[in-house]
């Protein structure tokens, strides 16, 4: 993690832009594989690739193991497809049945509605024999967080991949369960660029179809009723906004 961190759009200049100039460009560009189309790659960057450090470096998923995705938009679709890649049983959690048809599609095992299920963690231990292995808030709020947490295994792992803003930064931690069940809690923020070539390459022998998450493309103009309307889930996939006009 960089104390200096540079991101364009967030840091910098260069959000939406046609031309970015980038500081340290020889660390910081990852050239693409040539038979990996423009759109596909644009979905990579704040969805995909920040799920494959999160399920592969910071959740340390093996094969045989049970995986749980709590929130099934962009972020947790994509953990979904790299957590089935790496050999995992997957349970998805969300509130919409059409999203969670998505991730059966996707190959995930079992599927939680959570706005029907009182007890989350609860149903998820009792559907994979105690609890996950590791376990992703994918959304980012209080209630995914905690669910995430304890519906882990002894010496499961959590990583907290959604942002957790605002009033919600500081949620009540279940830190019982968690000392009695030695459990790891673990941020994930984006991937590193020298870390973007293992991800590729599985995409390249097509170990990794990132194309099948892609949802609508729009253009810039577009793109602001998609952006502002962010909160209310509305998009299953990833949105990628692919021309100017």
């Amino acid at each position: 993690m960089c104390d200096r961190q540079f991101q364009p759009g967030f840091t910098h200049w260069g959000s939406f832009a046609q031309y970015v100039a980038l500081h340290h460009a020889e660390q910081n560009l990852v050239a693409l594989p040539d038979d990996l189309d423009f759109v596909t790659a644009a979905s990579l960057g704040c969805r995909f690739a920040t799920s494959f450090r999160a399920v592969v470096h910071q959740g340390r998923v093996r094969a045989g193991e049970w995986v749980a995705v709590h929130g099934c938009g962009g972020v947790g679709l994509s953990a979904i497809m790299i957590a089935k890649a790496l050999g995992a049983g997957v349970v998805a959690v969300d509130i919409d049945d059409e999203k969670l048809r998505f991730a059966g599609q996707l190959g995930a095992d079992i599927l939680i509605n959570s706005r029907l299920t009182p007890d989350v963690a609860g149903a998820v231990r009792d559907s994979t024999g105690g609890g996950v292995h590791v376990s992703l808030d994918a959304l980012g709020h209080p209630e995914t967080c905690v669910n995430s947490i304890a519906n882990l295994r002894t010496r499961g792992r959590h990583v907290q991949v959604g942002l957790l803003l605002a009033e919600q930064s500081r949620p009540a931690i279940p830190m019982d369960r968690v000392i009695a069940r030695e459990l790891e809690l673990y941020g994930s923020h984006g991937m590193q660029a020298h870390a973007y070539p293992e991800m590729l390459a599985m995409i390249s022998r097509g170990t990794l179809r990132p194309g099948q998450l892609l949802g609508q493309r729009v253009t810039l103009g577009q793109s602001i009723d998609v952006l502002v309307n962010m909160d209310r889930f509305l998009e299953r996939g990833v949105t990628v906004i692919d021309r100017f006009v």
